[in-house]
């Protein structure tokens, strides 16, 4: 290695470090370039090892962190594209936001050349989907998310329920409740109940609004047999022995401790069956027995209808090119480094946070550090998996469905759909608030 890269691999990794631990960002002792890339929290070590090896000799990658909850971490680069900031060279961005920020001129198009690199055979459909916006490649998937069912074995057992078999929402609910169990989901006024709500609806062959590259003018779908379908979901485990005590506040982290409950002789000691992302797997192989991790399933997202193969939801970070960068075309060469197998690698070994590309699946690191059949779950619920909305107007589309159907408890599959319905045409149309 040159000692002209050893020096900016070493100045990309203080910047990074600088910027990890909340000082001010530092300088290069050259003239070279600093691509400013802001990050979401997650994965914070593995993406400074990445800025620092994807620095070059033409170019130093310093790290800027965002907030934690991606809503706020998309008004702040909201407001700095909006004001056309030139120093937002990188952005790791909530898939969801892609095609808003790509309509707002915000995102600079890949190029022909540099999108078959970072969305070629080797990315999961589901990953892949989420980069696009009318027929053009506006960033480039770092890694994947998506949902499963996380149970307790013995829970499973006891019901009598059969994981290996496609399992339903009323399935689980009712085992849960006739087995001293619960049910975990996220169901508080956010972001993530939205996710439910979307991955029930397209489970149950629909759609919250379709035609959505019409803008505004956008087909609001969510009143149909398969919005009263994710209803009729959503009013059973809010009346079931096997709703959380949290119910209508609960989120990602708050459902993990009653899977493996303090006292076992507590309402919902038996376990739960548990929706969430992947990063689960390595939270309870760090922090629960070995017994008690021997006793952790998985399996494929519940279906809505019986017989009807479940939408598992598709959630990641892909990486945008800001549009008023002053160094597009080396924050793009960047991007296709930062988002290689190694990188994807990376993230899913040390922080849970799964591959955009099959390849990534075989390779030694991931079949060592989890069990081969969750890898392979992971990527076929990626593969099959459906997003949410594509829509300039995605953030509107998600405020207008959590403001209706929140709280849970009050969901009522003979009105909410066409209540939301009505608001949400009425949001689109300008002629309400949220």
């Amino acid at each position: 290695m040159s000692r002209a890269r050893q020096r900016s691999r070493a100045t990309a990794a203080l910047c990074a470090a600088a910027m990890l631990t909340g000082l001010a960002a530092c300088g290069s002792d050259s003239d070279k370039p600093q691509l400013n890339w802001y990050i979401n929290p997650d994965g914070q070590d593995t993406l400074a090892a990445i800025a620092e090896r994807c620095s070059t000799d033409a170019y130093d990658i310093n790290i800027q962190l965002l907030p934690a909850s991606a809503t706020d971490q998309r008004t702040q680069l909201a407001r700095r594209l909006a004001a056309q900031d030139g120093s937002t060279d990188l952005m790791s961005l909530d898939p969801v936001f892609v095609a808003e920020f790509a309509n707002a001129g915000w995102l600079e198009e890949f190029p022909d050349d540099v999108a078959s690199q970072v969305v070629d055979d080797d990315v999961l459909q589901g990953a892949a989907d989420t980069v696009t916006w009318e027929d053009g490649v506006f960033a480039a998937p770092q890694w994947a998310n998506t949902q499963v069912v996380w149970y307790r074995k013995s829970l499973a057992e006891a019901a009598g329920l059969d994981m290996e078999q496609p399992v339903t929402w009323d399935a689980i609910i009712d085992a849960a409740a006739d087995n001293n169990g619960t049910v975990g989901v996220q169901a508080n006024r956010y972001e993530a109940y939205t996710v439910w709500i979307n991955a029930m609806v397209l489970g149950a062959g629909g759609d919250i609004v379709s035609n959505t590259e019409a803008g505004r003018d956008a087909q609001v779908d969510i009143d149909s047999d398969a919005g009263r379908a994710a209803a009729e979901v959503i009013a059973k485990l809010a009346s079931s022995e096997a709703r959380q005590p949290d119910f209508t506040v609960s989120n990602e982290g708050t459902s993990l401790g009653r899977m493996f409950p303090e006292d076992p002789e507590a309402a919902g000691g038996a376990g739960e069956f548990m929706l969430n992302w992947t990063f689960v797997y390595k939270n309870y192989e760090d922090s629960v027995s070995e017994e008690e991790f021997a006793d952790l399933g998985w399996a494929r997202y519940p279906q809505t209808i019986e017989g009807e193969d479940s939408r598992p939801p598709i959630g990641g970070i892909d990486i945008g090119v800001g549009a008023y960068s002053q160094n597009t075309d080396l924050a793009m060469e960047a991007a296709v480094c930062m988002t290689d197998v190694e990188a994807q690698t990376a993230l899913a070994v040390n922080d849970g946070l799964m591959p955009a590309r099959e390849s990534a699946y075989d390779s030694d690191e991931l079949q060592e550090a989890y069990d081969p059949s969750l890898l392979e779950l992971f990527r076929v619920s990626i593969e099959e998996g459906g997003p949410r909305p594509k829509s300039a107007f995605y953030s509107q589309i998600s405020s207008a469905v959590q403001s209706v159907w929140h709280s849970p408890a009050a969901v009522d599959p003979a009105v909410t759909p066409q209540e939301s319905s009505e608001f949400l045409r009425d949001v689109l149309d300008g002629r309400r608030l949220l």
